[in-house]
């Protein structure tokens, strides 16, 4: 089993608020890590006494594509909560034709580098539109394929493209590339309101958890965007869905 972590997007409106409540909270329901979504105004040291006063690993984090201007702010983040993956995505209009997936490609590419030499890791979290058709293929295909040193991170609810696509056939056939999964679950449907807690919507969260490589995936990270429902009680009955089946392993 992988350990469970919690992309802090999905509380950040209490984090923004509240660091140690928020963080408490979390570690309280049982993760054993977070994923950042910036800082929220807050200062990065503060945020890593937090969490290592409450034994949460900061696991990766989420930011803007990574350039020579802003690479040394990144590594300098990253050291201090103590990860070393950097995740980015890019716009619907980065995919909307094959000349702009191999510029999205290069660019990748280009701050993979910047990662490299400084010791980090260069990650690429999907949304839906990398999944539509194009040039007889997906965007997300071209774009693992011309930028073959980035990871994928893996967002089940949105490479679904509203159950266009066989995410677990999908994963399987790029598993090598895979180092961590959102685990996040919906109805399918366009809307804020399609979001639920993962296992309570008509994503295939087992079949997508079992579909990466066991050697390779390091966390599954849970996250949702909107909620119907209290978003708390979503984050942890997330939890529990994913501990409870023995897919990930937590605190408690």
């Amino acid at each position: 089993m992988k350990p469970i972590a919690v992309q802090l997007y999905s509380v950040r409106e209490l984090f923004q608020k509240d660091i140690p409540g928020t963080l408490a909270a979390m570690a309280e329901i049982g993760f054993k890590g977070v994923e950042m979504a910036g800082m929220r105004g807050h200062k990065p040291q503060d945020v890593a006494a937090v969490c290592r006063d409450l034994g949460l690993k900061a696991c990766s984090a989420h930011i803007g594509l990574p350039t020579a201007e802003t690479i040394d702010q990144e590594v300098e983040v990253a050291r201090t909560l103590g990860y070393d993956l950097l995740v980015t995505n890019r716009k619907a209009e980065h995919f909307a034709t094959l000349d702009a997936v191999k510029a999205t490609a290069e660019a990748l590419q280009n701050a993979h580098e910047l990662a490299r030499r400084n010791g980090l890791r260069m990650g690429y979290h999907n949304h839906d539109f990398e999944f539509d058709p194009l040039a007889g293929r997906t965007g997300m295909e071209i774009l693992l394929e011309l930028a073959p040193d980035i990871i994928w991170q893996v967002d089940t609810c949105h490479a679904a493209n509203f159950g266009a696509i066989d995410v677990p056939a999908f994963m399987k056939r790029y598993a090598g590339r895979i180092r961590s999964i959102h685990c996040k679950d919906s109805l399918l449907a366009r809307g804020d309101e399609k979001y639920t807690a993962v296992g309570k919507g008509k994503v295939d969260i087992v079949g997508c958890v079992q579909a990466g490589d066991a050697a390779k995936v390091e966390w599954l990270i849970v996250e949702l965007d909107a909620c119907a429902t209290d978003m708390m009680q979503a984050v942890r009955d997330s939890y529990d869905f994913l501990t409870g089946r023995g897919l990930a392993k937590g605190n408690r």
